[in-house]
């Protein structure tokens, strides 16, 4: 009785034993499991891809992630992103989405860069015209003329275009990271068709120069142009609402001239004497 009972006990033991031996190696398998044996095909870059640059095989690589840490749009295979051009830069070892690539068969370079609807127009400028060569790629300006409309004599400053968004300069396409100025002589400027318009006819009018602004004021609101005359204080003259003083000129009042006297001859016997008459005709005495 008693030797059942210990090889019942020992048969408990064995399969208890079994089962935590089990548990405790499927346990550690998982933990050394390598990272490439499970996941979800992912694109991410080898290498830094700056901005216009069309991605080569040698950019790209393929690592397995968890599928449900993945942001949303991520590319599974190579083949979708190997060919297109970049228009936001992109760090090695980040994720290739769609919003940093060109369209498909959009090709590389500045036309990747343009959206639907929009056009690159390039005006020529200097160190004065691109705010000392702190015009580079990804700022934004606006656009001034000076000219004289008309062709009067009073030079006039007016803003043709607001809150513009420089995608060049010269063949750089995208700002330095260092933050270093530019000194190319044309900047490319990203403008809807109607201001590609305007563009080209202020630089066949006039001088244009450029006023560089902050990326976060998107203000646009519409500025009165500036002309010489406002500018030496000679603009428009207001009205005083002060009385106006009137002079008044007095006359000298002439002064009544003196009676005229008449002299009449009078004889008394044998003597003759001259009275002399007023107006009134009466003798004075």
């Amino acid at each position: 009785m008693n030797r059942s009972r210990f090889v019942l006990i020992g048969v408990i033991a064995l399969v208890l034993g079994a089962l935590f031996s089990s548990a405790v190696y499927r346990s550690l398998k998982a933990r050394t499991m390598p990272a490439d044996q499970g996941g979800a095909d992912v694109v991410i870059a080898a290498n830094d891809i700056q901005v216009g640059a069309k991605v080569q095989d040698r950019d790209v690589k393929v690592i397995k992630l968890p599928g449900d840490d993945l942001p949303s749009g991520v590319f599974h295979s190579k083949a979708k992103v190997i060919g297109r051009g970049v228009i936001l830069p992109v760090t090695k070892g980040e994720f290739i989405l769609p919003n940093k690539l060109a369209a498909e068969n959009a090709g590389a370079g500045l036309p990747a860069l343009i959206p639907p609807g929009m056009r690159a127009v390039s005006v020529r400028v200097n160190e004065v015209v691109s705010v000392a060569g702190f015009v580079v790629p990804g700022t934004r300006v606006d656009v001034l003329l000076t000219g004289n409309p008309g062709g009067g004599s009073d030079a006039q400053t007016t803003t043709v275009l607001s809150n513009v968004e420089v995608i060049a300069s010269g063949q750089r396409l995208e700002r330095n990271s260092a933050g270093d100025t530019s000194m190319a002589p044309v900047i490319t400027l990203l403008v809807s068709p109607e201001d590609a318009q305007k563009l080209t006819l202020a630089s066949s009018q006039g001088r244009i120069q450029l006023s560089l602004r902050n990326p976060l004021d998107t203000n646009q609101e519409k500025i009165p142009r500036t002309s010489e005359g406002g500018l030496y204080g000679g603009g428009t003259v207001v009205p005083s609402t002060a009385k106006p003083v009137t002079h008044v000129k007095h006359q000298a009042v002439p002064k009544p001239a003196a009676p005229k006297e008449s002299v009449v001859t009078v004889y008394r016997g044998n003597k003759q004497e001259d009275v002399k008459l007023g107006d009134e005709g009466d003798p004075q005495k």
